[in-house]
């Protein structure tokens, strides 16, 4: 089948190279601009933890509830201790026990105390509690205390942890381990969660075999699928199963047309060869905004959105997005098929995307460090270079062999230093801004 006419703008670059890049800038502006938060979700406590809050988590009870003591000892009036010292202890009527949960259902009256354990209810009339290293229980039922203790000393006050009708935690907060544990104390069951956008995995060429698989003959195997899976994970994303598609024109639309998720990463078939569909096609069904960046080693990257349906919201009752927006078309990304580039646009413009649909942040998600260049770099002016570095001796050195299809020189790299698009070099002992692909 013959592709049909795509109106202008479209430019097909195919067999005959890109006459103009759009600028690194320029593409994070348009999808910055063209970016919000998916809406929110319930989520269960138990499948909280790692989650983006959709809205802020309010206390509907103080914690503690009731006044408690903070150690064991004993609970007391302050004022019967006042003369106590190791050399003359006060001795005390011991008139019960208050354990957790199960109270003291008396009152503290002047000259007597109530064994206490951690977390048990102050009993009614005390003030204080002795710990139990002050304080021994003696013959005929009496507490000799042997030191003296401030009105308050080693008691939890009413909403000391948590005050009710507090913020706890605020919207677009990662959920901690921690932060599950006070949100359960809280007496939350159930939060808004910004929903996890959803990716699709389309891989085009027909020399490709799935992981797990040898090479053979002239057929190499995927990793850039796995590679994505993996980074779509990290970003929150849900990927989908992988889709292999032949280097057809019908093959590629239907799948870019049919596809449904908050976002496609189209993985190869981008670029000048006569088989690369994936452009026009995008340009026939939806939007190709950007093709050709500026950028090496991703340069063939496409941009661009297309209409889908609804992409599986949860169930459950409506909860509000994290900021009000208006729900866009799915996004589309077009990322060379050589492995290095491939990770290069991820990392600079597909994750932005990925991250920001689920309520994360739009920057780069690596630690940062600023260390002297231990040798020069070429670039060229008007373009950004994507350069794997390793760190030794606190000097930054760039990875030799670092082709775009050579996954192994990312491998051995510590991380990547960003060159500007006005720079045509940088100098040995130059500072630089590495980008550490570990994250600790």
């Amino acid at each position: 089948m013959t592709p049909p006419p795509v109106p202008p703008p479209f430019d097909d670059v195919r067999m005959r190279g890109f006459r103009t890049r759009t600028e690194v800038a320029a593409v994070v502006a348009l999808l910055d601009a063209r970016t919000a938060p998916l809406p929110g979700e319930p989520v269960a406590l138990a499948a909280a933890a790692g989650r983006v809050l959709a809205t802020a988590v309010v206390a509907a009870a103080d914690v503690p509830g009731f006044e408690r003591a903070a150690m064991d000892g004993f609970a007391v009036r302050a004022a019967d201790t006042t003369a106590a010292d190791a050399a003359r202890p006060v001795v005390l009527e011991l008139v019960g026990v208050a354990l957790p949960g199960r109270p003291f259902a008396g009152m503290v009256g002047t000259g007597r105390a109530v064994r206490v354990t951690t977390g048990a209810p102050l009993p009614a009339g005390a003030d204080a509690v002795v710990v139990a290293e002050v304080a021994a229980e003696i013959a005929g039922g009496r507490v000799a205390v042997r030191a003296a203790v401030a009105a308050g000393k080693h008691v939890g006050r009413v909403g000391e942890d948590v005050a009710k009708g507090r913020a706890i935690l605020p919207a677009g907060r990662v959920l901690r381990p921690q932060d599950v544990g006070l949100i359960a104390a809280v007496g939350v069951g159930v939060i808004a969660a910004v929903r996890r956008p959803r990716v699709a995995l389309l891989v085009t060429g027909e020399e490709l075999l799935p992981p797990g698989t040898m090479p053979t003959g002239y057929r190499i195997v995927d990793s850039n699928s796995p590679m994505l899976a993996a980074l779509i994970a990290r970003d929150g994303g849900i990927p989908f199963p992988v889709r292999y598609l032949p280097d057809h024109y019908e093959s590629v639309r239907d799948a870019i047309r049919d596809a449904a998720a908050d976002v496609l990463l189209v993985s190869g078939g981008t670029s000048v060869g006569a088989e690369d569909h994936a452009p026009r096609v995008l340009a026939e069904v939806g939007e190709l905004a950007v093709h050709g960046i500026a950028v090496r080693p991703a340069g063939p990257t496409g941009v661009g959105f297309v209409v889908k349906g609804r992409t599986g919201e949860a169930e459950g009752p409506a909860v509000p997005p994290l900021h009000p927006f208006t729900p866009s078309p799915a996004h589309v990304f077009l990322l060379p098929g050589n492995p290095v580039a491939c990770l290069c646009a991820y990392d600079l413009f597909a994750g932005r995307v990925v991250r920001r649909l689920g309520g994360r942040a739009w920057g780069l998600p690596y630690r940062r460090a600023t260390l002297p260049l231990a040798a020069g770099l070429a670039s060229a002016v008007g373009r950004v270079d994507y350069v794997r570095v390793r760190v030794e001796g606190g000097q930054v050195y760039p990875v030799a062999g670092g082709g775009a299809s050579n996954l192994s020189s990312a491998v051995v790299a510590d991380g990547f230093v960003l060159i500007d698009h006005a720079r045509a070099a940088l100098a040995a002992g130059e500072m630089v801004e590495v980008h550490l692909y570990d994250a600790a």
